[in-house]
């Protein structure tokens, strides 16, 4: 009952917030999109977090268990928390609650978050490199080759032998166990790659689409912006939802294509809003449905009692 007067109290506040007259041109920015359009891009954003929540299960598949469900309400909660939780305060959910439903260590789920997050940097990193407009080839180049070496020689640098935890100063060994938890985290995946190109794939070119739509436009002027948008969100300090960077990388990218700097931070802002409403929803509805633990220590979990 608690979560279900929250989930209302945080709607009536929203429609509050909505029903100022300044919002309206984020509504005609909307009025020439269809249902089924919404629709379309509503479940290719609900496909995206099938694909983390694989990502996630190949990652910690020895502890999930083949227990899909649950993962994929963690990646549902995260995905709400770090849309609506600023300086990415919502990013501490994620290891929480894998620690809360399936026991696993929160600095274990930590690295392996940390490293999910540096695969998503090089991926949209290198989108950006290939298709930002205006860039010099040569440039475009260089980014993209700085990016794979830094993305194929982190893992084997973590994995490297060491001596960091032998002796030396207690941070130093520190640094070293550290370390070697990322080390780990950075080789438990077999797919983590693939499950990182096809998430981008897809969420960047739905993102592309309806930001066209919103535009009105086609599909290669507005990919940009979308891309744009997206490597201003993974920053790592964003304000309350993301809301500022995001709309100024979509909209540097687009200013390239000869998009007025005020139409694209309306239609940025318009594109932030049906994420974030999405993100939000799927997540509010995934917290309504708890997903019992593994620890041992809990009774639901346990065996039964006599």
């Amino acid at each position: 009952m608690k979560r279900a007067i929250s989930i209302i109290v945080t709607l009536a506040l929203l429609a509050w917030l909505a029903s100022d007259q300044r919002w309206k041109m984020v509504g005609d920015a909307f009025a020439s999109i269809t249902p089924g359009a919404f629709a379309a891009v509503a479940a290719a954003l609900f496909v995206t977090y099938v694909l983390r929540a694989l990502r996630v299960c190949d990652e910690f598949r020895d502890d999930v268990n083949g227990r899909f469900g649950a993962v994929l309400r963690v990646i549902l909660v995260h995905n709400a928390m770090i849309n609506i939780v600023p300086f990415r305060g919502g990013e501490t959910a994620f290891p929480i609650l894998l620690r809360q439903v399936f026991g696993v260590p929160i600095v274990r789920a930590s690295a392996s978050l940390l490293w999910f997050r540096l695969q998503d940097a090089f991926v949209v990193g290198v989108l950006a490199c290939l298709v930002w407009p205006g860039l010099h080839p040569a440039l475009r180049a260089a980014g993209i080759a700085a990016l794979i070496a830094a993305a194929w020689y982190l893992p084997r640098w973590a994995r490297a032998p060491h001596n960091w935890t032998a002796g030396g100063s207690r941070i130093v060994s520190t640094l070293g166990k550290l370390r070697d938890i990322f080390t780990e985290a950075t080789g438990r995946s077999r797919y983590g790659w693939w499950w990182t190109i096809a998430n981008w794939a897809l969420k960047l070119g739905v993102q592309g689409w309806l930001l066209a739509m919103l535009l009105d436009t086609s599909f290669q002027t507005a990919f940009p912006g979308a891309v744009g948008a997206e490597a201003a969100a993974i920053l790592p300090v964003q304000g309350v939802a993301g809301f500022g960077t995001y709309e100024a990388g979509a909209a540097a990218a687009l200013l390239y294509s000869d998009i007025a700097m005020k139409d694209g931070l309306q239609a940025a802002l318009a594109l932030h809003l049906f994420i974030l409403c999405s993100a939000v929803a799927t997540g509010a509805i995934a917290w309504l449905f708890p997903s019992k633990s593994t620890l041992p220590e809990t009774p639901a979990a346990g065996p039964a009692r006599k």
